[in-house]
């Protein structure tokens, strides 16, 4: 698969899924058998700390510590530095979450993905995803937009860097990338939200879910060197009110309010 097709394919955030499977659990849309499965795929996903384990437990092991949680009390956050908001105070929570770039929050605690690599004794690497359970006591949310006006906000950005990435030609030094933002028009097959969404917010999940695999991609060098510092500056300039855009369609689209 090339990078623009496996970018178009692929959520990056982990904590998308988990949040929106597990607020549809809750909101008694989907049942618990589903969860884990739903949330992990084919990777191997377990618990840390969560209250009453001594060690590391399985995903639906693990899921329980949000049974008594109402459907709007799980939020998704994805922080970026110098962008905090949805995160506690300073401290080992808010530290975790900014160096994964997301979490998942509750008013007591925040779970937050750690992707522990490993190679076997035959030398085939692989993922475990941990999910780490932190104490955030008496958190409260910060206000945040809806999905009409996270998406208006997504399409002003998404046309802005795609005609400055234009006029810097960025299909000569970066052909991957050009080739996922025509992706963007087609989003067949890309990631879905659980029942009880409503279509607006499951548009805008699957458009940022696209466009945020673009970013990633956006973020690596070309091969052999072929973007200068001045390229790379003038490219990540262009990008950077996109990729603030994309984070706030997801959040908004995995926190929309719930429809039976």
């Amino acid at each position: 698969m090339s990078p623009a097709a496996d970018a178009a394919t692929r959520t990056a955030r982990r904590s998308t899924r988990f949040v929106a499977w597990v607020r549809a659990w809750r909101a008694g849309l989907v049942p618990f058998d589903e969860l884990a499965d739903e949330i992990a795929g084919d990777e191997e996903h377990l618990v840390a700390d969560a209250p009453g384990t001594w060690t590391d437990v399985p995903l639906p092991q693990g899921l329980p510590v949000f049974a008594k949680l109402h459907p709007d009390e799980i939020r998704l956050v994805l922080p970026a530095p110098g962008d905090p908001r949805g995160l506690p105070g300073p401290g080992e929570l808010t530290g975790a979450a900014l160096l994964a770039g997301e979490a998942v929050m509750t008013p007591d605690f925040g779970v937050v993905p750690d992707v522990r690599r490993h190679t076997s004794g035959s030398g085939v690497e692989f993922e475990t995803v941990v999910w780490r359970v932190l104490p955030a006591p008496e958190h409260r949310p910060v206000f945040q937009i809806g999905a009409a006006e996270a998406e208006a906000e997504l399409t002003a950005a998404l046309g802005e860097a795609t005609a400055r990435l234009t006029k810097l030609d960025v299909a000569q030094w970066k052909p991957e990338l050009a080739g996922a933002l025509q992706a963007l028009r087609r989003p067949e097959g890309t990631p879905t939200l659980p029942p009880g969404f409503d279509p607006r917010s499951r548009r805008l999940f699957a458009r940022a879910s696209v466009l945020d695999q673009v970013l990633a991609l956006a973020e690596t060098n070309a091969p052999g060197g072929a973007v200068n510092g001045y390229e790379a500056q003038q490219r990540d300039e262009a990008l950077r009110p996109l990729t603030a855009a994309c984070r706030q369609a997801l959040v908004a689209a995995c926190n929309s309010p719930l429809r039976p």
